[in-house]
């Protein structure tokens, strides 16, 4: 029997893994096409098939699980070989995917991704900005960016911004003639801007104050899933928001917004990149990691 290519075995892996053909092609950087050839032609070879593929799923045979239970430490294994080789020559190469939402993707820009391009050009860094959580290991991320509080207890998580908080903001065109919320409960007797989230439900603004916590599913006429439109809309006296400091602080410095319930709003821990513990490391992403260490420690990440 002719012996499979590596390629081809990296494509049934990858397609099994991710049990999706668009997924898998995503992280190989090959078309769908391409892809399905890849497999079929592995399936041709060792005369079994390994997928069980439907118009809505894909999914492994016993004998693909088989396959792919032996066959993804060994990849792995390859991966750090060859991986293993740029630490060697001191010179990270590949690409580093790292998913973030809208202002983690800020952060990085303006303080980290231009060092680091500057300094490993044979990179390429793949950030992807969205505003749903992910798992990155089935998506094919090498690392996550996100608050402390959504990081999966089962990730590495590194610190890369300071502590942050949401407000509660509003015009003071709108707060005219109207008693500001002095409870989270005063929020019923407003018209509030809603945010929808990336999975379609809305999000209830949480409180904390002094231990007691409250949920608020907030009324209002207009709903919204970007921060950066939310406080825009409460500049223009459309309602109150509930938004990331970050987003609103210009905002705040000019007077065209003020905050209400402050003493609700607790800072919490902030942003923080984090990874699978239980697989390499790339040399990309440890190059990344060490780079946000040292900007935190020359205190270019605390402001």
């Amino acid at each position: 029997m002719p012996r499979p290519t590596l390629s081809d075995l990296a494509a049934f892996a990858a397609v099994a893994e991710h049990r999706s053909f668009r997924k898998a092609a995503d992280q190989l950087g090959i078309s769908r096409s391409a892809l399905s050839h890849a497999v079929r032609n592995l399936e041709r070879t060792l005369g079994v098939r390994l997928l069980n593929r439907t118009t809505r799923s894909v999914s492994p045979t016993e004998a693909g699980g088989r396959l792919l239970a032996q066959l993804s430490p060994i990849l792995r294994d390859l991966d750090a070989a060859l991986d293993s080789l740029a630490e060697v020559r001191g010179e990270p190469s590949g690409t580093l995917r790292i998913n973030a939402n809208k202002s983690a993707a800020r952060l990085l820009l303006r303080r980290v991704v231009p060092e680091f391009l500057a300094r490993y050009p044979q990179v390429e860094l793949d950030l992807v900005s969205e505003g749903r959580l992910v798992d990155i290991v089935e998506q094919g991320f090498d690392a996550g960016v996100r608050l402390a509080e959504a990081v999966p207890q089962d990730m590495i998580a590194v610190r890369i911004g300071p502590d942050t908080r949401f407000v509660v903001v509003a015009s003071p065109e709108y707060l005219a003639g109207r008693a500001p919320p002095e409870t989270p409960d005063d929020l019923h007797h407003h018209r509030c801007i809603r945010q929808r989230l990336p999975s379609g439900k809305r999000y209830r603004w949480d409180f904390s104050k002094q231990g007691e916590e409250m949920a608020i599913d907030v009324p209002g006429a207009l709903t919204l899933d970007d921060n950066d439109l939310m406080v825009e809309a409460a500049a223009a006296g459309l309602g109150i928001a509930f938004v990331p400091h970050s987003f609103a602080q210009e905002f705040l410095k000019d007077d065209r917004l003020v905050t209400v319930l402050g003493d609700w709003c607790p800072w919490i821990p902030g942003l923080t990149l984090y990874y699978p513990g239980n697989r390499h490391v790339p040399s990309p992403l440890r190059a990344f990691i060490d780079l946000v260490a040292q900007m935190r420690a020359s205190t270019r990440l605390r402001r």
